[in-house]
């Protein structure tokens, strides 16, 4: 069964605009676990524009499933991980002027420091994923440095402008799933993903989880937090049921 991992940041983004102590992100994550989500998923960015340290110190106390922290290979942050010990670290590419992460990781330019960082989270017991692009190459490496697992970017797939190109782009998450499973992999996928894109990702066999921030929070607005996980958890397993 596939799991949700629900990207609460957006939560925090709003606290941030205002700059005052709410709405909480932890007390999010506690009302997406109740909804079914089976994991929790927070980005601690270098500029600290939505999480903050103190939210991973209260998240790492309290998320009941499974918390994955989205980070930079940093070395504070870095730090910071391994003193948390999260349940995973999923590491993704930073830049401070984008407003969302543009694509996967760069794997084979930042090896050596991404297989010692691997070791060290692997020290303290800390799954480790790699956030990229669905190409042989960047998966191959992302074993070759001790990676527990890849999330595959689903962004340009999400993104497409044309049916033939959505339909290109399918194929590669296809193939690089395909590519995850032959080397012992684990394979997740995230980025972009919808209510209306996420079926046919959610489909394609031998995925084990899908991150989903932003749709999930906006729906919220709209019908609830709860509500927006659960319809988003119901679409995803009556794709996978198909």
């Amino acid at each position: 069964m596939i799991r949700l991992g629900v990207n609460i940041d957006h939560v925090a983004t709003v606290r941030q605009a205002r700059g005052v102590d709410y709405p909480d992100p932890v007390a999010a994550a506690a009302m997406v676990e109740m909804a079914g989500a089976d994991g929790i998923v927070m980005h601690l960015r270098e500029d600290r524009r939505h999480m903050q340290d103190h939210d991973l110190a209260i998240l790492r106390k309290t998320v009941k499933s499974r918390l994955n922290l989205e980070m930079a290979a940093n070395d504070e942050i870095i730090a910071i991980a391994l003193d948390a010990c999260p349940d995973m670290v999923t590491l993704v590419p930073e830049r401070r002027q984008e407003l969302t992460t543009e694509g996967g990781l760069d794997v084979k330019a930042g090896f050596q420091k991404l297989a010692s960082m691997t070791k060290k989270m692997h020290a303290k017991g800390i799954f480790v994923s790699m956030f990229i692009d669905p190409d042989e190459k960047a998966i191959t490496l992302s074993k070759d440095l001790g990676s527990d697992a890849v999330e595959l970017h689903t962004g340009r797939y999400c993104d497409a402008k044309t049916a033939e190109e959505r339909k290109r782009e399918f194929k590669r998450i296809q193939k690089g799933v395909e590519i995850g499973l032959k080397l012992g992999l684990g394979v997740n996928a995230g980025h972009g993903l919808n209510y209306f894109n996420v079926r046919p990702i959610a489909a394609i066999p031998g995925i084990e989880e899908l991150n989903i921030g932003h749709s999930i929070i906006a729906r919220a607005i709209f019908v609830g937090l709860d509500r927006a996980v659960c319809d988003m958890k119901d679409l995803i397993l009556e794709a996978e049921a198909s």
